[in-house]
């Protein structure tokens, strides 16, 4: 009688299956994304620009290693993550931003954004979102953007609009908007090279066109309705598009992995959501740029979202 071989069976943890894209590699492509609309915040608003970019990413590089340290965990800074999320939190910042609070930002971000939650998937927010929030609300006269950009002979149409209303508001062009001339966050601002940087993802597939196409999509909708009703305080659906980060956000904060759903309609209406928010927050808030807050309420409803999901099959 032939003998049965016993089969071996290895058991392990998730995910069994691995499509040959790695953290590090996602990361890497998300910084060489950034990096158009990081040129042009430097050819724009010269090497103060450079020194809030690269602060924020050495502190974040250097609060995760010390939080590793201190969890006694293998350290994984080699993934780029913390870098990732050091420059987009300096994107939110103006360019004069004094070097406490850029530090203080960064590693918040990486303490409170990531490792608290037990690193790299486990954060329910967008992490460079939280030490942007730690700021704005701890010191907001050092995050007032109209405030500290004195020096220069850009505008804020965000704040002339929240500030004065839709006649204050001296933007002359669209392309003005597009090309960056107008204050805000450092690289958020830069337009142009956003949208390269996110079309440039979205070739890639390192994201989907879903939750950015759902952001526009709200805030375009949002924003049309209020101009209807009243077209002489609201502003049009192009302006809320291409002010403040309104597209940063859609491509580079709204698609954070672990803090936004992952099946179709979930990430639709999280991106419809975060989307509109922007808008009201923008309309009925006391910030003039409801971007990140928006974001951040978008994130609290992706456990809503991701109940979401298809019927199993054979159920009635």
């Amino acid at each position: 009688m032939k003998q049965l071989t016993p089969l071996i069976l290895t058991v392990s943890v998730p995910p069994h299956r691995h499509c040959g894209v790695t953290v590090r590699d996602r990361m890497l492509n998300i910084l060489l994304a950034l990096i158009p609309a990081a040129a042009m915040a430097v050819s724009s608003l010269g090497l103060a620009a450079f020194r809030v970019m690269a602060l924020a990413m050495a502190v974040a590089l250097l609060a995760e290693r010390i939080c590793d340290h201190f969890m006694d965990r293998e350290t994984q800074i080699h993934d780029l993550h913390a870098l990732t999320v050091g420059l987009c939190f300096a994107f939110l910042l103006p360019s004069s931003a004094p070097w406490w609070l850029v530090a203080t930002g960064s590693a918040m971000s990486i303490v409170l954004g990531k490792m608290v939650f037990g690193g790299l998937g486990g954060s329910p927010f967008c992490a460079p979102l939280i030490g942007w929030a730690i700021c704005r609300l701890s010191w907001p006269a050092f995050m007032d953007i109209n405030a500290t950009m004195l020096n220069t002979d850009m505008v804020y149409p965000l704040a002339q609009l929240k500030d004065f209303g839709l006649d204050a508001v001296t933007v002359s062009s669209l392309r003005e908007l597009i090309l960056g001339k107008q204050l805000g966050g450092l690289g958020a601002v830069q337009m142009a090279g956003v949208i390269v940087g996110g079309l440039f993802l979205l070739v890639r597939k390192h994201i989907s066109s879903i939750i950015p196409a759902g952001v526009i999509i709200g805030v375009l909708l949002t924003a049309w309705v209020f101009n209807m009703i009243d077209p002489a305080t609201h502003a049009s659906p192009a302006f809320h598009l291409f002010t403040g980060s309104t597209l940063f956000g859609a491509f580079f904060l709204a698609t954070d992995g672990p803090s936004s759903p992952n099946r179709r309609i979930p990430m639709l209406l999280f991106g419809l959501l975060a989307g509109t928010m922007i808008v009201v927050i923008r309309t009925y808030g006391i910030y003039p740029d409801g971007v990140p807050f928006a974001i951040l309420l978008a994130n609290l409803f992706t456990p809503v979202f991701e109940r979401i999901r298809p019927r199993p099959f054979g159920v009635r």
